[in-house]
Order: structure tokens, then sequence, then C-alpha cells
């Protein structure tokens, strides 16, 4: 049988404020990803991972129902932008999520990215509490924030955070955002683990996967998953490509093998740094 018609089974990542599939699929880029997402959810993807800023609740939405998983089989994540961070904005974009998402609730919720334009953090976590105990997320936390944002946005949001969504590849050292999060129960999910494409003419990769009968994608997301606490969300439009990625729980990386992986890191490794937007990244 084809792979992408006989799905494995992905097990759960938990940190005792959340439980969600181990890897997940992103949509960022991906357009009008109704037919892709219909095609991740047949691969065996549980974990589908959207932004009102991308552009793909309204196919995330269309996907879901297309694939005929049912909706609580799904770990569904949207995000809220900077532009609606202030109480009755953010209300309001995620009614509008919700809508386009065709759900009444999702099970993440996250801050997209830091506010840019004096938004008190203390009002959009009020916010994103509400969100929380009104039932329209089941689970809440942020993305593309720093230690000391994250940190005082769990100080603030009188709901506790379960999620920090950041980018994490090999070419990027998250070192401290890691511990950061392991230290207090956050689970890390990472977005562009194959660094946007950039992994996939990598040698040291390359000459990992060749001696594990691999593919280089899954060498890569293999060493993120390995680390334990951490939920890559990896996307492709290419149904062989979606299928590969969710075979990485069957085999295991050598300590070697993940100190060479590790030692990757660069100085310009960030892919994510959005001039006038990214915080001071730790």
């Amino acid at each position: 049988m084809d792979a992408a018609f006989d799905p494995p089974a992905i097990p759960g990542l938990s940190s005792g404020r959340v439980t969600m599939p181990a890897i997940g699929f992103g949509t960022s880029q991906l357009g009008d990803c109704g037919e892709i997402v219909a095609a991740a959810l047949k691969a065996g993807y549980r974990n589908i991972d959207t932004a009102w800023k991308y552009g793909t609740e309204k196919g995330v939405g269309e996907g879901i129902r297309a694939s005929g998983v049912p909706r609580g089989d799904i770990f569904l994540t949207t995000k809220v932008s900077h532009e609606y961070l202030r109480a009755a904005d953010f209300a309001k974009s995620v009614e509008e999520s919700l809508a386009r998402l065709r759900t009444d609730y999702v099970d993440l919720l996250l801050i997209h990215w830091p506010a840019i334009d004096g938004t008190p953090l203390a009002e959009t976590a009020g916010a994103l509490a509400r969100a929380k105990r009104e039932g329209k997320a089941r689970n809440i936390g942020v993305a593309n924030f720093n230690i000391a944002l994250a940190r005082e946005a769990m100080r603030l949001c009188p709901e506790p955070l379960a999620v920090l969504q950041a980018e994490y590849h090999p070419y990027l050292d998250q070192t401290k955002l890691l511990a950061f999060c392991r230290g207090e129960g956050l689970v890390f999910m990472a977005y562009c683990p194959l660094g946007r494409g950039r992994l996939l003419k990598d040698e040291t990769l390359a000459g990992i996967a060749r001696a594990r009968g691999r593919t280089i994608a899954q060498v890569a997301l293999r060493w993120i998953v390995q680390q334990g606490g951490i939920a890559p969300i990896p996307r492709s439009a290419n149904p062989r490509h979606m299928a590969e990625s969710l075979r990485v729980f069957d085999f295991t990386l050598t300590d070697e093998e993940m100190r060479r992986i590790h030692g990757l890191a660069r100085p310009d490794g960030r892919i994510a740094n959005p001039a006038g937007r990214a915080p001071a990244w730790d």
C-alpha cells in the first residue's frame, strides 16, 4: 500500500498541561490549501498548524471536512496576528478565525508575534485567557517570544500557557529557549524544522541519511523529536514527502550523530526575523 495511505502511529507529546501529536503539519505559504491539508490528514497527520496571517484558515477548514477525519481527532492551532492584540480586536480575530475554520474551538491559540504598537502585554494576555475561558481555545500560548517576553506573558496571563512556538532546525541554536521551555513545562513547537529547504543540501545530514537509508528530512526531524519536548511542524505540498516526514519514530540517531547535527548551528541560521517585528532573540 502507498505510504500516503498507510499512516503510521504518531506518539503523543505531553507536558502535563497539554497533550498533542508529536509531529504536526504547517500551512504557512501554502495558499489555497484545502486539498493539501486533506492529503496530510489522510497521510496520518493529526496536528495541523495555521494562522490568520498565513491566509490558510479557510483552506484548513475545507481540508479537515474533505478528509473525513473527525474534528475531535485533530489538534488544531491558529494564531492572532500582531495587528489585533488589543482586547476587542483580539476577540474579533478569534471569532473570525473560528468562522473561517468552521469550528467552535481550536485546540491551541497563540499570540503570533509580540506587540509592536505599544499594546500592553497584560491586555493581550487577558484576551488570550478569555478565549480559553469561553471555550474557544482549549490551550493557549505564544509564538516568537523571547524568554523575557514569554516569562512576562506567563506572569500576566490569568490562565496557564502551555506552548511556545518558534523557529528551530539544525542551523539555529535554540539551547537557551529550549532550556526555558523545559524549566517552565512548555511544549516547544518548532516551525521551519527543515530550514525552508536549506537543510536538504547539507552534506553532514546527507551522509547520515545515506548511512541510515533515510531521507535528509527524516534525519533532521528525528534530531528534533529525539531531543524530547519538541513537536516539529514541517510543511509540504507533496504527498510522498508528507508521508516520509511522519516516519521518524521507528529509528534512533546515535549520540555521535546527534552531536554532529548540533554542530551545524551557525550565527546566520535564523530565517524568520522580520525587521521591526522580531524581538531581541536569546
